[in-house]
C-alpha cells in the first residue's frame, strides 16, 4: 500500500510542480509555429543564443525575465514555446510568464539540442 502511495505521488510530482506549463516535442512545436505563430522565446544565456538559435526567436535571459517579460505583453493570446539548455530545464521563466497571464506556455523538451539533431534551422545572427 505504502509503495503505491510514494509510486503515485512520484507520478504526479512534476504535474504539481510544472504548474500547468506543457512540454512538447520538435513536431508540436513547430505546428504551434507554422499554424498559430507561435512565439520562440530563447532564454539561454548571450553566448549560447550567439553560438546558435531558432530563426525569428525572441531572446531573454532566464535571469533577467523577471525585469523583461514586458517585452512580450503584446504576444500574450500567441502560444510561446521556451527554449532552453539541454538537459537543464528551470521552470521559472515559464512560470514567470503564467503568472503574468500568458495562457500557452510550452517548454521544447530536450531544448536547443534536440531542435539540433533533429536537423531543423539554426541561425547566428
Amino acid at each position: 500500500m505504502i509503495t503505491a502511495v510514494i509510486s503515485g505521488a512520484l507520478l504526479l510530482w512534476p504535474l504539481v510542480t510544472q504548474r500547468g506549463i506543457k512540454e512538447i516535442d520538435t513536431r508540436v512545436a513547430i505546428q504551434l509555429i507554422n499554424q498559430q505563430d507561435a512565439v520562440i522565446l530563447d532564454v539561454r544565456d548571450d553566448s549560447e543564443f550567439a553560438a546558435g538559435h531558432l530563426p525569428n526567436s525572441k531572446h531573454i535571459p532566464s535571469e533577467k525575465i523577471e525585469e523583461r517579460w514586458v517585452e512580450l505583453q503584446k504576444f500574450k493570446e500567441k502560444p510561446i514555446v521556451m527554449i532552453y539548455r539541454s538537459g537543464i530545464r528551470s521552470n521559472h521563466p515559464s512560470s514567470v510568464l503564467r503568472k503574468n497571464g500568458f495562457a500557452q506556455v510550452f517548454n521544447l523538451m530536450g531544448g536547443i539540442d534536440t531542435w539540433k539533431r533533429a536537423n531543423l534551422p539554426i541561425v547566428k545572427r
